[in-house]
């Protein structure tokens, strides 16, 4: 090796150790080349670990969970609340409930995929999201969306069809209240005008970006306002207007079957683990929470409705173990990721004792003929979930609530949020129902009330004779 290599060479050496590369560059012409290559490499090299960290993370198990809770909440509907509304009507009214809970359904499942979606989902607006994703554009297979942990997303096909379902039932719990008297055209125009104008923008404001419930704090993990008491106002405003069935109060209207409305019931119980614990849309600690509370606070409604009734009649019901069950479903719905399972338990015995006044002294005080009390049951539950989420949140009391969290300040933003969905929803129910009874009517004739909507609307009986 001759003087000028050694020197290079020595250079070389001394310049990678010290980090002077242009010392280098000064005493060979080989040497500094190879000398920044090596440092250009290395930023590369540093920033791949942070390309890699940054990159969205889709695990299987979430993707699986959230189609199986997609599967649950459409179990919830058919035949769940299908079968539980159609045991409480009359036998000659069986197949029409059937027949508006599933065209219900599915009507509100097309719309969510042609608009709804969009303008729920869609842009950060303080009420109403926008139209860029009208018809699903720029969604595809590869398309992600959001879940509540940094860095994880699922399908966001599966995230719209998840919510799809919600919609779905909203508007089908709307049918209980007006049952066995209302024009099925009348039913699905409806619907369509009022998930509009309604279930949309209330969606929007508690789950969608920039909604101005989700950004003043108001907690509803499931629905309590978007779901259940959104749809209880919809259907009393409803109750009032399409007007009492003939013969209530004067005539038996008994239910048909309480074995239908039994296994109704139970499938939704079945079906709400996928409502409440899919909507944390990851398969973790938070849907483990959901899920228990889905339980305990079921069960504890089911205990409450009983003691009540045994205590105030003398006896427990079928009817009413089955509808302290949907009552403890309803109140925890928004509470279910919020408070602790002991919690969870208060919430449900609470909602089984009020929602049993509900249904009997509420509804004698209110006047009104909600077929299948879905106010006594869906709105008193549903209100009483999101108040008290407020409360059994805090993190003293078993909740998830930060260490900043404050019961009166978090309760009076759960009150604003309910008093908001009760008015927004009534007020656009009002309007609709006049539109649709301007277009339709609302009501059918009395022959054809009197002989049954099965035969009348469908042509066909539930039972053959």
């Amino acid at each position: 090796m001759n003087m000028k290599n050694l020197i290079a060479t020595l250079m070389l050496g001394l310049g990678l150790a010290f980090g002077g590369v242009n010392a280098i560059a000064q005493t060979a012409t080989e040497a500094p080349a190879a000398a920044m290559e090596t440092t250009e490499a290395a930023p590369v090299a540093a920033e791949a670990p942070a390309a890699e960290e940054a990159a969205p993370t889709v695990d299987k198990g979430d993707v699986a969970w959230m189609m199986v809770s997609t599967i649950l909440v459409v179990l919830m509907v058919l035949p769940g609340l299908a079968l539980f509304y159609g045991g409480l009507v009359r036998s000659k009214n069986m197949l029409s409930v059937l027949m508006q809970v599933m065209v219900v359904f599915s009507l509100i499942t097309v719309l969510w995929a042609v608009y709804g979606y969009s303008l729920a989902f869609g842009g950060e607006g303080l009420i109403i999201g926008n139209l860029d994703r009208v018809f699903l554009m720029g969604i595809n297979a590869d398309s992600l969306a959001d879940t509540f942990t940094d860095g994880v997303k699922i399908p966001e096909y599966i995230f719209v069809a998840f919510q799809a379902t919600f919609a779905g039932i909203t508007c089908a719990l709307i049918v209980g209240s007006f049952a066995e008297r209302m024009k099925f055209s009348a039913v699905l125009l409806f619907c369509a005008i009022w998930f509009t104008f309604s279930y949309l923008p209330i969606a929007h404001m508690v789950w969608g970006a920039g909604g101005y419930l989700l950004d003043k704090g108001a907690l509803d993990f499931a629905g309590g306002t978007v779901v259940h008491i959104n749809a209880a106002m919809a259907g009393l405003v409803g109750a009032y207007m399409v007007g009492k069935r003939i013969g209530y109060g004067k005539e038996a209207m008994a239910p048909h079957s309480l074995t239908l409305t039994m296994v109704g019931a139970s499938l939704l119980w079945v079906g709400w683990f996928g409502f409440n614990a899919g909507s944390n849309l990851e398969a973790n600690g938070g849907a483990g929470l959901a899920f228990i509370n889905t339980l305990f606070a079921t069960a504890a409604a089911v205990l409450a409705w009983c003691i009540g009734e045994a205590l105030g009649k003398g006896k427990a019901s079928m009817l009413g173990a089955a509808s302290g069950a949907v009552a403890g479903l309803v109140a925890i719905t928004p509470a279910c990721g919020s408070v602790g399972p002991m919690g969870g338990i208060i919430i449900g015995l609470v909602s089984g004792f009020v929602c049993l006044w509900g249904v009997n002294g509420l509804k004698k005080m209110l006047g009104a003929d909600d077929s299948l009390d879905v106010f006594g049951i869906h709105g008193i539950g549903g209100i009483i979930g999101a108040i008290l989420v407020g409360v059994f949140a805090a993190p003293g009391l078993g909740g998830t609530g930060g260490d900043d969290f404050a019961i009166g300040s978090q309760v009076l933003i759960q009150a604003e949020g309910v008093l908001i969905t009760m008015v927004w929803s009534s007020v656009v129910a009002f309007v609709a129902y006049k539109i649709v009874d301007m277009m339709v009517g609302l009501r059918v004739t009395e022959e054809a009330e009197r002989e049954g909507l099965d035969i009348t609307s469908h042509g066909e009986t539930a039972y053959n004779r």
